[in-house]
């Protein structure tokens, strides 16, 4: 068994408030959810206007298969209208048996 972790650093367009930021991130995060088998949350930045990190996990047994899985999110992110990613960090883990 794999996991792989993808933390993706974002800027938002526009966000001049929380609310704002909460209407891009939210929207977001869920389509990931429902167009991948993966989980996916904000883990940094929960205080700032204009930014956000999300991060995606991605369990599956062959590497292949989750870097292609991780790859696809990677264009959807990049293919959204109101964020910039500013940076993305890619780990595969192999957990200890």
């Amino acid at each position: 068994m794999l996991v792989g972790l993808e933390r993706f650093d974002l800027r938002i367009v526009g966000s001049r408030s929380l609310k704002q930021k909460r209407h891009v991130i939210k929207p977001l995060c869920a389509a990931i959810r429902q167009r991948f088998p993966v989980s996916v949350a904000e883990v940094e930045h929960h205080d700032l206007w204009q930014r956000s990190t999300i991060a995606v996990a991605c369990v599956g047994a062959e590497q292949h298969h989750v870097r292609r899985v991780l790859q696809r999110i990677e264009r959807f992110v990049d293919e959204w209208a109101e964020v910039d990613v500013i940076d993305r960090e890619l780990e595969v883990l192999w957990p200890d048996a």
